[in-house]
């Protein structure tokens, strides 16, 4: 959210750089079994982004001390591959990446059924290959198919999207000039089956009216991916 300055994001008919009308998802795929060596494991293509997720476990959770005595440990590592970007990122966890996988943990808690599995531990690795915008909202919808399909109980899946506002438009998923340029993202995890949020973050103002656009924006989107991710993990029949 820099402020989009001469970046002109929508031209005079509404329509976006990458052809998208506002209230547009950009085209998202999703599979699964891509890890074999993986308990689980799901591969999402959302417009440039590439993103996969591993599951591993349960497993007897090491260190003892990390033990919870009712509950399993849910271990999330988020990280971006050095050649995901333009700009070559430096090898290894940071600050963001730590910040992004603490959310992603804590919004996938909502949903796993920890308390089976008493003094265990599930890993999920999250590998951003090309990140375009969104990735957090890309890694947690990945993360979710990924623990469905190692089979780990949960209530509901988590979709995650992002919807925000460029030159006072509110657009839906937002791509990387609108959120390098835009003035306010509005990152929302939700579950598909009851509409609860499980994560919400805000940069940039939006008015009352405006959050409540991207809010809608967010749900309609929650609904289309999340009919991808059902057909992903029935094997890709429709």
């Amino acid at each position: 959210m820099g402020g989009y300055g001469d970046v002109q994001c929508i031209d005079e008919n509404g329509m976006r750089l990458d052809g998208r009308t506002k209230d547009e998802v950009r085209p998202v795929s999703i599979e699964t079994g891509v890890v074999p060596v993986a308990d689980g494991s799901a591969r999402i293509r959302w417009g440039l982004n590439d993103c996969i997720a591993a599951v591993y476990g349960p497993m007897e959770a090491h260190p003892r001390k990390i033990q919870r005595q009712d509950r399993a440990v849910l271990d999330v590592r988020y990280n971006m591959a050095p050649f995901s970007t333009t700009d070559r990122i430096r090898p290894g966890f940071n600050r963001r990446s730590r910040e992004i996988s603490k959310v992603t943990a804590e919004a996938l808690e909502s949903v796993v059924l920890t308390e089976l599995y008493p003094r265990s531990k599930i890993r999920v690795e999250i590998e951003i290959i090309c990140a375009e915008a969104g990735t957090r909202c890309a890694g947690i919808t990945a993360a979710s198919v990924a623990l469905a399909h190692a089979g780990i109980p949960m209530t509901d899946m988590v979709v995650s999207v992002a919807s925000g506002k460029v030159h006072d438009i509110v657009v839906c998923d937002l791509n990387k000039e609108e959120d390098n340029y835009g003035e306010a993202d509005l990152p929302m995890g939700i579950l598909p089956n009851t509409g609860e949020l499980v994560f919400l973050q805000m940069d940039g103002d939006l008015s009352p009216e405006q959050f409540q656009q991207a809010w809608d924006y967010n749900m309609e989107a929650a609904e289309v991916i999340h009919k991808e991710m059902v057909r992903a993990l029935k094997g890709g029949d429709e």
